[in-house]
């Protein structure tokens, strides 16, 4: 099936900002500041209870940071991020990632070069980095990193959370093939360390792409589609220690190398799923040799781990777009893909409508099947079911599905190792098995349509009860 027109999302009003200051600035209305005096301990706390953007002006032991959160928790400031609205975010990535890759363009300097601190003076320490879990042995690091492959010159982008455990050493943990695949080419050119540059404080349309997971690298990488996602130039600047280059506009850049040799054990991981899994980790070491930064106040972006933030949508993110074009393909009308913060990172939710029996099942098989770990739950949804109310989302499954035909399960597959429902798989540590579950909580074909017609009170939506207060 060809997709139609109306895929087409309409175009941006105005150009997305080039700076993550600029986008708080841009979008105040939805940004919550905090300029009380605030300490590093109860950051992580405080965080987790925004909804929206929360910049933190006053740190008790950072005073010359400011450090901000929270910035794609919602389809609102997700919406923001690509400067469309919330009804037409889902098609807007989704379009975007089916056009080429835009590149870069490389600068001879920028704000981030506005201070110099080079190898020893590079302590890392000094930067407002929280602990995230009573359990932390050090402060932790979640920022979006960088690596190229020596072999395309592509630029591969993640996060993965590093523990910061000496003013010039981390302990890092890639959890994405392509990393591995990037550090498995340095050690076949007989390399033992891999260039690595930290980046903090970047618009939010920079942390969407850099979670990208699909076929690409042959391709593109993540940092060359950034300018398609934001449709605009992105202006790079080269490494003070480094044959990399880094975003002009950051706000910080830590800049270093990854050991391919050692590995170091580290316990008590926080997964998405909010459960200390794996249980440990045995990871690669990283050395700073560099940190360039915004002279005025520069911003960390941390990603707080828990409970429910950013730190469980943000890696879906391109996941719902994906699916949103694979969904179309076979010729349902989506209207969302979620991966809810409530979901614990192993649910989604797929809503649709469709022309004749059998697609559900399709659209299940198809979610379920997708590359990623994180389909063991997928729930399909018609479009009167509200996505951001689990209570209306739990309605649907118990009033719209039969279990005896509307639920999908297959045994056997693989499960995700941030799930302590699944079996460890003996010998592959830390890998698990998993069944996985469809469900089919859509308004049924097979019955009169108006029996799935709702009840409300008159006027419903139309008063409201703070008005009478």
């Amino acid at each position: 099936m060809a997709l139609s027109m109306s895929h087409r999302p309409p175009p941006p009003t105005k150009p997305l900002d080039a700076s993550l200051r600029g986008y708080l600035a841009t979008n105040a209305d939805i940004v919550t500041r905090v300029t009380k005096p605030v300490h590093m301990a109860d950051i992580g706390a405080l965080s987790a209870q925004s909804d929206q953007p929360i910049v933190f002006e006053n740190i008790v032991e950072k005073p010359g940071f400011r450090l901000c959160d929270i910035l794609v928790k919602t389809r609102r400031s997700q919406a923001r991020a690509l400067g469309t609205s919330p009804e037409n975010y889902l098609r807007t990535l989704a379009y975007r990632l089916r056009q080429p890759a835009r590149g870069l363009k490389i600068v001879k300097s920028g704000p981030v070069k506005e201070v110099v601190k080079l190898h020893n003076e590079a302590d890392w320490t000094e930067l407002p980095i929280p602990f995230h879990k009573d359990k932390d042995a050090a402060p932790y690091i979640t920022a979006m990193n960088i690596i190229r492959d020596p072999e395309t010159g592509f630029y591969n982008s993640c996060h993965a959370g590093t523990h910061a455990v000496g003013p010039r050493r981390g302990l890092i943990s890639f959890v994405t093939p392509h990393s591995h695949v990037i550090m498995g080419k340095y050690r076949d050119m007989g390399l033992d360390a891999m260039p690595i540059a930290f980046v903090f404080g970047v618009p939010p349309a920079y942390e969407i792409m850099a979670n990208f997971s699909g076929l690409h690298m042959d391709a593109w990488g993540e940092m060359e589609m950034v300018g398609t996602i934001m449709d605009r130039d992105i202006e790079m600047v080269p490494c003070e220690t480094l044959e990399l280059n880094v975003p002009a506009e950051a706000e910080i850049v830590v800049e270093g190398h990854v050991n391919l040799k050692d590995r170091f054990k580290v316990g008590e991981v926080t997964s998405p799923s909010m459960y200390h899994l794996p249980h440990y980790e045995d990871l690669p070491e990283v050395e700073v040799s560099a940190i360039t930064m915004r002279g005025d106040r520069p911003i960390y972006r941390n990603h707080q781990t828990c409970p429910d933030t950013d730190h469980q949508p943000l890696p879906r993110l391109c996941h719902e777009a994906v699916l949103y074009n694979r969904l179309s393909e076979i010729g349902v009308d989506v209207k969302d893909v979620r991966f809810p913060t409530w979901g614990a990172a192993l649910s989604c939710i797929i809503q649709f409508s469709y022309p004749r029996e059998g697609m559900v099942n399709d659209a299940l098989m198809l979610a379920m099947g997708a590359p990623w770990l994180n389909t063991k739950l997928v729930v399909a949804v018609s479009p009167d079911t509200d996505l951001d109310d689990p209570g209306d989302v739990y309605h649907a499954i118990a009033t719209r599905c039969d279990p005896a035909r509307d639920v999908v399960v297959v045994p056997n597959t693989r499960g995700s190792p941030y799930d302590p429902s699944a079996r460890p798989l003996e010998g592959q540590y830390p890998w698990r098995i998993v069944g996985k579950m469809g469900i089919d909580a859509t308004v049924k074909s097979r019955h009169d349509p108006a029996d799935f017609e709702r009840a409300w009170p008159r006027n419903w939506g139309k008063v409201k009860l703070s008005d009478y207060l």
